[in-house]
């Protein structure tokens, strides 16, 4: 039985000044649709929201509803009423009884609204007009969804800004459980593409006044597109190689696990076959040893309080030449705090921080305050003013050519700073940085502001600077693109290697919480436990008993890799015969959750040999 229409919109064009954002675009939302909107800064993915929550008339053609749809939607600006707290905002007169006796509720209170909780503006009693912008934004989202949206149309425009790693794992978490398949629609603006993987099973791209259809998440949107442009030829070379080196990492990656492969394998082997690896990690850690020499930054016995709080106690961490670390974290953990400490904006309260005597140390904030005072500059003269040329890789690439990689168009680079979007500044900002020719770069939460298509620019760019990195971000597809290792800062003053990436930081945060609610019913360590602390050390059979579970998943492992590498190799070779593909493919599958299975195991035995 095929799934009931929601939404239907036949032939929608909406013009702006000189410019056709949408021209005849018909499509529809039907029940059960998980739906993606990417697409460029500006280029209509807002409005095209707007016109299908009939909040705003096309200039032509018509959005019709079903009878009774029941409709929620989340713009980017919220419209919390001046003057309500945050618990009237969320729970409207609910007295606490009834909302804490429903689950579904008290999961969205914690998960969006925790923060508030443990800040200094007063929890679920604080005024609205208290909050920060980011605070504010998730007060609107809880709102919405703690209305228990479910069973009809979610429209959600960008819900993922001002989350967390751990947040954006949560309201995936949370959509893929209330959104049980064939009830209601979601539909979703989003330049994460982790969360679109996660929650996504359809993608919608708004591009130059059309709106193109892939089926599956992120991953099989960058296969299918790269695959329609290699069959139709007619993309330009640049945008291809970016294309291909995209899906190279797509399907050598840890995405490409999450992913829903839709797509002709034998052609996206064909895509991939001759791309080089993403970085010359060899040759670029040479590069930057020339640059830096041996010694980068030294955090020796760092110790930092803020506000009668401590955020690192007794750190030791080194930076060597070309490392490149991805920082993620509770919020008010310390990671700006980190940064501080390594740009030399701020100095440690016990400790000592050296810095090499050729380190030339760049950082990218969260503001674009620093365009302010080249606001009535074009936006290649503004890059221009800090340098014609930069040293990327073994050549020597001009301001101009790198606003181009960077998506600014020859009309852009010549629109004054002052009038540039925010995606542009965000994009200039960075690409002055990189003129000035750093040889460490701190990026604090750059996917702000930026789409889909420039994020695989900036990560390109990324790939061939030779220079010390380190990236604080929620974004975790971003941190397993460019950073080669993931750190964390939990809350209890130390910085953490995490193996595992950002997936061990969520399993640590969920065993940290689930600690602190058990706690209590242990008796003394409850009161006051700290939900960052690591668990108390086991005793000497139990490390004894976990190094052997250790060794004996490692020889699993050890063979699960030389099997996956030979049905990768029998893929290969029978490309042609879909029937063979479909069985190996099958094997390969469960092959890989056999190993995610193998992994969680060695991961929760070695914390008890930590």
């Amino acid at each position: 039985m095929p799934a009931a229409n929601l939404v239907s919109a036949e032939a929608l064009t909406v013009v702006h000044g000189s410019r056709t954002l949408l021209d005849r675009v018909s499509l529809g939302v039907s029940e059960g649709d998980r739906t993606g909107v990417v697409g460029r800064n500006g280029d209509g993915k807002s409005t095209l929201l707007r016109l299908l929550a009939k909040q705003q008339e096309p200039d032509g053609g018509r959005v019709t509803h079903t009878g009774g749809l029941r409709m929620s939607v989340l713009a980017q600006s919220d419209a919390l009423a001046p003057g309500t707290s945050v618990r009237d905002a969320v729970l409207g007169d609910l007295p606490e009884h009834a909302w804490a006796s429903q689950p579904r509720v008290r999961d969205v209170v914690a998960g969006l609204l925790g923060d508030l909780e443990a800040s200094d503006v007063g929890g679920l009693e604080a005024p609205v007009d208290a909050l920060s912008g980011g605070q504010r934004r998730r007060v609107a989202l809880a709102a919405l969804l703690a209305a228990d949206p479910a069973g009809e149309l979610l429209v959600l425009d960008e819900p993922t800004n001002h989350l967390d790693v751990e947040g954006v794992a949560w309201l995936a978490e949370h959509l893929r459980t209330r959104w049980a398949p064939g009830t209601g629609a979601l539909l979703v603006v989003t330049h994460d593409r982790w969360f679109l993987d996660a929650v996504c099973e359809r993608v919608w791209e708004v591009h130059d006044g059309v709106v193109d259809a892939y089926d599956g998440g992120y991953a099989a949107y960058v296969l299918t597109r790269a695959e329609r442009a290699r069959v139709s030829a007619v993309t330009e070379e640049r945008r291809q190689n970016l294309l291909r080196k995209e899906l190279a990492w797509l399907r050598r990656g840890a995405p490409a696990r999450t992913s829903k492969p839709r797509f002709r394998i034998e052609a996206a082997n064909a895509l991939i076959a001759d791309v080089p690896p993403l970085r010359d990690s060899v040759e670029l850690a040479r590069m930057a040893t020339a640059r830096l020499g041996k010694d980068v930054v030294d955090l020796e016995e760092v110790a930092v309080a803020r506000g009668g709080r401590t955020l690192l106690d007794g750190v030791t961490w080194r930076l060597g030449p070309g490392e490149r670390v991805g920082v993620v974290g509770v919020n008010g953990a310390g990671k700006s705090t980190l940064l501080g400490l390594v740009n030399g904006t701020l100095q440690p309260d016990a400790g000592r921080v050296k810095l090499g005597r050729t380190v030339k140390v760049a950082t990218l904030s969260q503001g674009v305050r620093e365009l302010d005072e080249v606001g009535e500059l074009r936006a290649l003269e503004a890059a221009d003013r800090v340098a014609k040329h930069v040293r990327l890789g073994d050549r020597d690439v001009p301001a101009g050519q790198l606003l181009e990689r960077l998506g600014f168009t020859a009309q852009r680079a010549w629109t004054r700073v002052d009038d540039l979007s925010g995606g542009e500044r965000r994009r200039l900002q960075l690409l002055r940085l990189l003129m000035g020719e750093p040889n460490v770069l701190l990026l604090d939460e750059p996917t702000n502001d930026l789409d889909t298509d420039t994020l695989a620019a900036v990560e390109d760019l990324l790939d061939g600077w030779p220079g010390t990195l380190v990236v604080v971000s929620h974004d975790r597809y971003l941190l397993e693109r460019v950073t080669d290792r993931q750190v964390a800062l939990l809350g209890d003053g130390a910085v953490r290697d995490l193996p595992g990436g950002v997936e061990e930081y969520l399993r640590r945060r969920a065993q940290a919480k689930a600690a602190q609610v058990a706690a209590p019913a242990g008796g003394a360590g409850g009161q006051g436990a700290d939900p960052g602390r690591e668990r108390p050390a086991a005793d000497g059979a139990a490390v004894r008993a976990a190094r052997k579970e250790m060794a004996r998943v490692e020889r699993q492992l050890d063979r699960i890799a030389r099997t996956e590498e030979q049905l990768h190799a029998e893929l290969a070779e029978r490309a042609t015969d879909p029937a063979a593909v479909t069985e190996l493919d099958g094997r390969l599958r469960a092959l890989l959750a056999e190993r995610e299975e193998l992994e969680q195991v060695w991961m929760e035995a070695s914390e008890l040999v930590e």
